[in-house]
């Protein structure tokens, strides 16, 4: 509890102390009552002999619904009883707030509660400790990444959000009508990156929301996401941004493993950190482990979900959890990826993680014909995206980047089944609140 852990001023054998918390169980037990509080450290045990607590204050807390918010102080004492070596002997308190009855789900039953339940009533779920624990988790998760980068001379910026065309084009855009005119919510902040490659600005990262148009109902889809996205100028090829990939991926599992233990403990799960450098598999290679796994995949096919799956399972056989897939098609890629000249593959990449893409990223083409070649192909109009050309027209250095979806990598690194798990409140094709 915060008021023991943080006052130096409390002794163990003599000493008063207030406690906040919600009432997670009483017990009565006839001469004797038992009280749990519970707050984001942990619980403490308020124990209540009739004979020793006024009589008033022993019937308030004794009656207490589950989950009243509370303030109770009292005498601390040595007990070992109780896990913390100590309890609380009231000698006052203060209702902040009765919780009704009855709970829209238990915190501490062992009952089986569906997920639409939980998120339904999300401020109950996140009382359990082993729910807050995955945020607590994720918050640590940012800090690192933040750190990595910052250590590899990356600059924070902020894109916008609302934008008059889409990064990649396609469906999965979300219109709104911003005051006389269409414009669409963020699938990616790709175009601002690239442009603030032509300014100085030769290294930069951003983490904030992208949004998907996706009519997926699945465990790993929603249409709203953070993402951690990068790009870096003055490159040579792809593979340095794989580099710059996994130095942050490997600072991230070492850090979390390290400073996350009490988290990871609370949740029953370990962090695996996988040797360097990752494998590097071609998308040709990949084609052919998904076609001996039973799935009839021709050249340039996306690899889909059951094609990352058999080779996430034949790179497991060999005790592999993080790898790269390079090369793809380049008519599988959006008209930014630079093309293999000579070939129908492009220099792009994704990081699979565990039979599950976590990242995408690649080479960028940097020449203004080749880009404008490029977007004509895939069969969008160059003016349609004039604000961001222009940023090619007087002088783009060679760049590369990457895009992560931050809730993607928390899901494999803890082994969450849903991606529900890792957002506070989700958003998906049937759930716009809370």
């Amino acid at each position: 509890m915060a008021a023991i852990k943080d006052s130096g001023s409390i002794s163990v054998e003599d000493g008063v102390a207030t406690v906040r918390g919600w009432v997670q169980d009483i017990r009565n037990m006839g001469g004797i009552s038992f009280l749990t509080l519970r707050d984001r450290h942990g619980t403490i045990q308020i124990t209540m002999p009739k004979k020793k607590v006024d009589p008033d204050l022993f019937g308030l807390l004794t009656k207490l619904p589950r989950e009243t918010a509370v303030s109770i102080t009292g005498d601390v004492k040595a007990s070992n009883q109780t896990s913390l070596g100590l309890e609380i002997i009231p000698t006052s308190a203060e209702v902040y707030s009765e919780a009704g009855v009855p709970l829209p789900m238990g915190v501490i039953d062992k009952v089986n509660v569906e997920m639409d339940t939980r998120l339904n009533n999300r401020f109950m779920d996140l009382r359990k400790p082993e729910i807050r624990a995955i945020f607590e988790l994720k918050s640590m998760m940012v800090g690192l990444i933040e750190e990595a980068v910052r250590k590899n001379g990356f600059v924070q910026v902020y894109t916008p959000k609302i934008s008059a065309a889409g990064a990649e084009g396609g469906a999965e855009l979300f219109q709104v009508q911003y005051f006389d005119r269409p414009a669409y919510l963020a699938q990616s902040p790709q175009l601002y990156k690239q442009i603030l490659m032509s300014t100085g600005l030769d290294r930069i990262f951003e983490i904030a929301p992208a949004f998907r148009a996706e009519r997926s109902n699945t465990n790993r889809h929603v249409t709203e996401f953070i993402s951690f996205d990068g790009e870096m100028s003055w490159i040579e090829n792809e593979e340095e941004v794989m580099a710059m990939i996994e130095e942050i991926i490997d600072y991230v599992l070492t850090g979390l493993k390290e400073r996350g233990r009490k988290q990871l403990e609370a949740i029953g799960k370990d962090i695996s950190v996988p040797a360097r450098p990752y494998p590097v598999l071609t998308y040709s290679e990949c084609l052919k482990i998904a076609n001996e796994g039973g799935l009839g995949l021709k050249d340039g096919d996306d690899l889909g979900t059951e094609g990352e799956k058999i080779v996430g399972d034949a790179m497991a056989a060999k005790g592999i959890d993080l790898y790269f897939i390079a090369e793809y098609p380049e008519e599988a890629k959006p008209f930014y990826i630079m093309e293999k000249d000579g070939t129908p593959y492009s220099f792009s990449f994704d990081l699979d993680y565990r039979g599950q893409e976590i990242s995408s990223g690649g080479q960028r083409e940097h020449r203004y014909d080749r880009l404008v070649a490029r977007m004509e192909k895939k069969g969008l109009n160059p003016e349609d995206f004039s604000f961001y050309l222009d940023a090619f027209r007087y002088g783009m250095p060679p760049h590369g980047g990457w895009g992560i979806g931050i809730e993607r990598l928390l899901v494999k690194m803890l082994d969450l089944p849903n991606i529900r798990e890792a957002i506070l409140f989700p958003r998906d094709p049937s759930r716009l609140s809370p």
